[in-house]
């Protein structure tokens, strides 16, 4: 079976871990070409040619693919499909806006969040937040789908690949970028984050958010919110992690306040370890959590803090 993989590539055309994590998903199946696509990709291109499991790296390059936009994304992967009977990216944001066009333009199902891979034509996703998994089987000639990366671990080095380059026709699209606002943090990116300490609805107000981030700075981790704190305005949309936001596994998940509602728990049940910090003992949170402490996250997270 010869598979097609998008790269994750970063706004400042850097590979992703995600893309590593992917090929680890899908290199079982038989032989990886890589797709990196953007503009000044070259870095990025050498750099998924050193992922072990990977046979060959095809770099497109251009200005117009510089914002990833869905419509000029599919319409390269497509034109390259001939030869491919699985394509597949990461199930972030930037996969799951691309590869159900591609699907689309192909005429075949689109499978998404995909955690495990059973064989080339069957797969396991996570449906009703999480609670139940779904094995999914296509006839479909050509597969298309998205994995979620967050159950595979990274693939490691080899020697690298060769890179072909791979020409994009320009053609006129229905959207174009206008503009972007970024978050400039030093923190690590939340989804790729090896510790991340996350509050809830209980710490009670964005101000008293710097509890929650004085902690996750100590530790050098990624901060995370519930939807709950989001909507209160407490943390900004980018943090909150659950079956709406962001999927996460990191080594260390720490939860200060968070009721463990089961869509936030979608999102972070397969960290590794579970920390848990809330006065309701019978919060659900607990049920997931390797180590709970009932308390005032007011007295316990300052009191870590500072012993940290």
């Amino acid at each position: 079976m010869n598979i097609l993989l998008l790269a994750e590539v970063s706004g400042d055309a850097l590979l992703r871990d995600a893309t590593a994590k992917a090929v680890s998903a899908v290199s079982g199946l038989g032989d990886v070409t890589v797709l990196v696509a953007g503009y000044g990709i070259s870095g990025a291109a050498q750099q998924a040619a050193t992922i072990d499991g990977v046979s060959k790296v095809l770099a497109a390059d251009s200005e117009s693919l510089g914002h990833r936009l869905a419509e000029a994304m599919a319409d390269l992967i497509v034109s390259i499909t001939d030869d491919y009977d699985l394509i597949a990216a990461a199930a972030t944001s930037d996969g799951k806006n691309i590869m159900p066009r591609v699907a689309a333009l192909l005429d075949v199902m689109i499978i998404s969040d995909v955690t495990a891979v059973v064989d080339a034509e069957t797969f396991e996703r996570p449906i009703y937040a999480g609670n139940a998994i779904q094995t999914v089987k296509t006839a479909d000639k050509k597969k298309a789908l998205t994995i979620r990366t967050s159950g595979f671990s990274a693939a490691g080095e080899a020697a690298a690949a060769p890179v072909d380059m791979v020409n994009y026709a320009e053609s006129d699209h229905a959207s174009e970028w206008l503009g972007d606002q970024v978050a400039e943090s030093d923190r690590p990116d939340l989804t790729s984050a090896r510790v991340v300490v996350s509050g809830g609805r209980g710490v009670g107000s964005k101000e008293q958010f710097a509890v929650v981030e004085g902690l996750a700075d100590k530790l050098g981790a990624a901060v995370g919110a519930s939807r709950a704190a989001v909507d209160s305005g407490y943390a900004p949309n980018d943090w909150q992690v659950g079956q709406t936001g962001k999927v996460v596994a990191p080594e260390l998940y720490v939860a200060c306040g968070i009721s463990g509602a089961i869509q936030h728990l979608a999102g972070m049940k397969d960290s590794r370890i579970i920390v848990a910090i809330n006065k309701d003992e019978e919060a659900p949170i607990f049920q997931v959590a390797d180590y709970g402490i009932v308390g005032d996250l007011f007295d316990i997270v300052p009191e870590m803090t500072e012993k940290l």
